[in-house]
Formats: C-alpha cells, structure tokens, sequence
C-alpha cells in the first residue's frame, strides 16, 4: 500500500560513532537525560544524544552477549542506573554516580580508559534457566521485569532502604507462558491507574508461543494473569504500552509479530469501575484461585495497522508526542503509520473499491464490514524507508528527543527523531520530514 498523501520521509543524519562494528540489539533513550544507552555482545555503550559520540560503556560484566537494557526512572539528575540483561541468563544492575553535566557534552575521544571505569556493576540477579531476552522497570522503578528463554517472567521489587541501598526481591515467578519470552513491558502511569479494580503496575509479556499475557499483583500480593491476548499467528517479538492515552481511556497496547503484522489491542473497562473500591481485589485475600478468574480482564484487538512488512516485525513504536508509529524488522524497511483520529467508528467502508471486493467476494464480509477490527481504518502508512542499514537486518527502532548540534537550538529536547539498531553495527538516527 503506499504512503497516504498526508506523508512524512526519513532523512538519515550522520550515525552515532564510533561505528561498533558488530550485531547490535537495541537501543534506549534515557528518560530525561541527552543519553542513549546501545546493546551489542557484551557491552553497552551509552551515546550522547548532543554529541552524537559514545559518552560512556558497561563492560566485563557479563559472559555473553547483552540482549536487552533499561534506565531506571525517577533518579536525581546526578545519578545513573541500568538494568542489562545477558544471554549468560542473569541480569545486572549498574550505576554512575559521576559529574554528569560535563559528561554528557564532552566530546574527547581520548579518554577510553574513562569511558570504562566509571559504570559499576553493583548487583547480580539470577534465578533464570537460559538467556534472558528482555528487561524492564515498572515506571516508578520498584519492580523490574525480567524474561527469559526458559519460558517465564521474572518480577523483582526493590526492598532496599534507600536508593543507594541496592537489594532485590523475587515478588513473582510467572510460568505461564508455553514458549520462549520475548518482550516485557510496564504500562505507563496514567491518571486512569489504580482508580477501581485496575492496579496501578501492569505487566505484559510477549511470547514465542504467539500470546501476549497481562499481569497483576493481586490482594495477596502475589502475580497473576488477568488476560491472554490470542490473534497472532507468530512469535511475539516485541510490545509497548500507548504512552498518551486518549480520552482518558487506559492505555491501549500494540504487539508485533513475526506474521508480519501489528496489532492494537484495548482494554474493556467496566462501567462500574469507578464505584469500586480502591483496590477491589484487596478484600478477597480468602478467595481460591479458581473463584478468582472471574476477575480475569477482557481485552480485545481494536485495529491492525497496514500491512506493510514482508518478514518478521522485531520492534514497534509510538510516538509520544505525535502519536505515529514507527516499526522494523527482518526486512530492514522502517515504516511509519499515523492514526487518524476523527474518523468515525463505525460500519462505513474505507473506499468504494472496497465495499465492491466485498460484493465480489474478494473480501469477507460480515454484517457490512471485514473482518478486521473496525479501527484499522483509522491507520494509515505514511513513509516507507527500504533498506535502511543496507543489506542488514534490524533489530530495533526507537523515538527520542534531538539534542544535535543540527538541530535548531530553540528545538532542541523537543524535536523528535527516530534511531535505528542493526545486524550492522550501525546506531543510525533519522530526522522526521512532514510533506
């Protein structure tokens, strides 16, 4: 399908350096700070987004190769800390607690020995079988997400005194999953969380086994399953939560496959909701677990974004400030969608090419519509950039904020761009053109 004419295009600026010359897995902007922190064997090098240059590495702390990172939130500004997780199957926390301010901007490549010594692996959390594939922190850093190819999702909470105070718990052991997890993701806080029965720290997983599951901590504490997510006829590769939900509805949650699709998926509120107590299932600590899934969530696929991709989809990404899509994968194509909004649900159809495939009987037809989810004619593709690290696979897509010395100074921390990760070694980021 190609662009719609509301289009945008992908003009790539100069690549992070140096180059690191070898398969790089993910790249993750730091929640506040000019800093992105890039997975590959392992090591993470922590680049600076005003100079475009490696500011920093974590080193000699695992025995393979570094998968998956993320920044732990809500830190003074002086202050670091990562979360890596290894292949080795243990994931490791590290800490900066350096002068930051000079750092970030200083742009002096001889110094090498200063880029390795200032990271600290402060703790060591194991327990998984096999390789962990993805780790993330709830948003106010108390529990960390952790996943693994053993087929479970690990929980930790921060049971330390302080923050300098660096000890971890294992809240949950979720095994539910019958495959290989990809994906861990937190939903964002919002002002819908911890209103009703909807706790305010949500998980969700992503798997081999073609399922998306959502996770709560229940009255008992303890983690449970709420819902299942079945559509995908794939491995789910990756997850994120909508970082800005609309009209105040719970954040809705998009998946990616390698059955080259991606999905939109919606939370079915009750109407009640807001009467409940503050926490429903607070008081039904007696209950068995089998009287508990009727507290079990409804979710369901509201949209399917164009289907563009021609192999497996690895990462997709919303933006927070625009709302549009960006996605990536096997194919090496960044592609991006932007939803319309105003157009108004209903049974109504796209184009009259269309309503006539149904007639023909080229399309399914159910009750004068597809069957797709009625929103995903809302979505529409509008820049499609192929081979984008060249012959080279993509492991991963992300937006972050512009700090360059390319972009205008009154713009800088609020222009948006787009940085992509590849088989190539190459963190290569991308300015946003609107037509």
């Amino acid at each position: 399908m190609p662009p719609s004419a509301d289009s945008v295009k992908l003009a790539p600026l100069p690549p992070f350096k140096p180059d690191l010359y070898e398969r790089a897995w993910q790249s993750v902007p730091h929640p506040t700070l000019p800093l992105l922190a890039t997975a590959h064997q392992k090591s993470v090098t922590v680049f600076s987004l005003s100079t475009l240059s490696a500011h920093s590495a974590l080193t000699n702390g695992h025995e393979r190769s570094i998968r998956s990172a993320t920044w732990k939130p809500n830190l003074p500004p002086h202050k670091l800390c990562m979360v890596t997780g290894s292949f080795d199957s243990t994931a490791g926390l590290w800490r900066w607690n350096d002068d930051l301010e000079v750092e970030i901007t200083n742009n002096d490549d001889d110094d090498d020995d200063k880029k390795e010594k200032d990271w600290e692996l402060i703790v060591v959390l194991d327990g998984h079988d096999s390789e962990i594939k993805s780790v993330s922190f709830s948003p106010t850093g108390q529990f960390l997400a952790t996943c693994s190819r053993d087929k479970s999702v690990w929980v930790w909470e921060d049971v330390g005194t302080s923050e300098n105070d660096d000890e971890w718990e294992t809240v949950g052991v979720l095994n539910e999953h019958e495959g290989d997890v990809k994906a861990v993701a937190w939903c964002p806080e919002t002002n819908r969380s911890g209103r009703g029965r909807y706790s305010s720290d949500v998980l969700a997983s992503g798997s081999y086994d073609n399922t998306v599951r959502i996770w709560r901590e229940d009255g008992d504490q303890e983690w449970v399953c709420v819902a299942v997510l079945e559509g995908h006829e794939g491995t789910v590769w990756g997850l994120q939560w909508e970082p800005k939900p609309r009209d105040k509805k719970f954040p809705r949650l998009m998946t990616c496959s390698a059955d080259c699709t991606i999905r939109i998926w919606s939370l079915k509120e009750e109407e009640e909701e807001e009467e409940a107590p503050q926490h429903a299932w607070g008081s039904m600590g007696g209950i068995p677990n089998t009287m508990r899934r009727s507290l079990k969530e409804e979710w369901e696929c509201t949209a399917i974004l164009p289907k563009e991709h021609t192999r497996d989809i690895y990462a997709a990404v919303w933006s927070p400030e625009t709302g549009m899509v960006a996605s990536t994968g096997s194919d090496g194509t960044i592609i991006l969608y932007r939803e319309d909004e105003g157009k108004v649900n209903g049974t109504t159809h796209n184009t009259d090419d269309e309503a006539a495939m149904e007639l023909d009987g080229d399309v399914h037809m159910t009750n004068g519509h597809t069957e797709k989810p009625q929103d995903s004619r809302r979505w529409k593709t509008v820049s499609i950039t192929p081979n984008a690290h060249g012959p080279y696979e993509i492991n991963h897509v992300t937006w972050c904020k512009r700090y360059d010395q390319g972009c205008p100074p009154e713009k800088r921390g609020i222009e948006e761009m787009l940085v992509s990760t590849g088989d190539d070694g190459i963190v290569r980021p991308w300015q946003i053109i609107s037509s």
